[in-house]
């Protein structure tokens, strides 16, 4: 079964804090209320849901908002309020309060755990601008006016990763944002110099494994599935091949009419803070389901990772191709069919 982004979710309880605020005076001002990266299972109480527009480009989570009801889009419009889940990543942080600040009439409010960086983003702000706060729930909610102060310092943009196969883009925010990752390089270097024909790149992120992938040879069509929006933009950007189809998708639960020959993955195994194994024995399970009775996958993982028991039972065929203190690629052939 795909996991479920709500169970998987960490507590943010943002609620709890918004409500406190609210009952000591923080008034929002009239109209529509932009949140910028909501995770699934969160509640924005006391603010009316008919008010609140949502931006949210990872997949799970926006799929899960919508079906809670919640206007949940990729782009960002202007409001009068705008709020900032923050992230766990500083950069990715400055920038989502920079467009905050550009795209509020009136107020910008940022909120976050302790554990998320708050109090070094709070620090920060009091540098530049006027700002309340409250503390609650090991945590912070703080807003501001963002009329008239400047953020252009904390708008960092794409930059250009070197790689094997070029130059490639990536933005704050992404998974291995400032290089290659080391787990997925050593993936890259073990894929045999002949692939099948029918390739998929589950979890493609910026798209580093799928120019692995097109530089073999053998593809003829190449489907990098992805569920950070901005990711599969970058990857877009990335890798400019006709054999290429881009699908922003969830990889636990993505489904094509036909059959594949292969799949490269290096599957997430967090959530936050949170180790999530289960997050990529969804995508293990999920890829069996993909492969056709003779197809392969080539995976990386971090050694302790509780993968080989999932592998065995989906695959009829499994290998170590290599190992280190920290790394282990799986290389499985002929999955079973199991039941769902």
């Amino acid at each position: 079964m795909p996991y479920n982004p709500v169970t998987l979710a960490a507590p943010a309880p943002r609620a709890e804090r918004m409500s406190y605020a609210f009952s000591e005076g923080l008034v929002l001002p009239d109209g529509a209320v932009t949140i910028l990266r909501p995770h699934a299972g969160e509640g924005f109480d006391p603010v009316e849901v008919d008010r609140i527009q949502m931006v949210q480009g990872f997949r799970p989570d926006h799929d899960a908002l919508a079906a809670a009801g919640f206007n949940v889009s990729v782009t960002a419009e202007p409001a009068p309020s705008v709020l900032v889940c923050l992230p766990r990543a500083k950069d990715h942080a400055h920038l989502l309060i920079a467009q905050a600040a550009a795209l509020a009439g009136q107020m910008v409010l940022v909120d976050g755990q302790k554990t998320d960086g708050i109090d070094s983003i709070l620090k920060a702000l009091r540098g530049r601008v006027a700002v309340n706060s409250v503390s609650k729930a090991h945590g912070k909610l703080v807003w501001f006016d963002p009329r008239g102060v400047d953020f252009s310092d904390w708008t960092s943009g794409a930059q250009t990763v070197p790689t094997e196969f070029g130059p490639m883009t990536t933005v704050p925010g992404l998974f291995s944002a400032d290089g290659v990752d080391p787990a997925s390089h050593m993936l890259a270097g073990l894929l045999p110099p002949e692939l099948p024909a029918r390739m998929a790149d589950f979890g493609a992120g910026w798209g580093y494994l799928s120019a692995a992938f097109l530089a073999r040879s053998g593809p003829e069509v190449l489907h990098l599935v992805e569920a950070e929006h901005d990711a599969l933009a970058a990857a877009r950007a990335n890798i400019r091949d006709p054999r290429t189809q881009f699908h922003w998708a969830d990889a636990t639960s993505f489904a094509l009419p036909d059959s594949l020959g292969g799949i490269v993955m290096n599957p997430p195994f967090h959530v936050g803070r949170d180790a999530r194994p289960e997050l990529g024995l969804a995508f293990i399970a999920n890829a069996a389901r993909a492969l056709g009775t003779r197809g392969q996958l080539w995976l990386v993982a971090n050694r302790h990772l509780p993968y080989a028991p999932a592998l065995e039972e989906r695959f009829v065929h499994l290998s170590v191709l290599a190992e280190d203190n920290r790394f282990r690629v799986w290389h499985a052939k002929q999955p079973r069919k199991v039941k769902r």
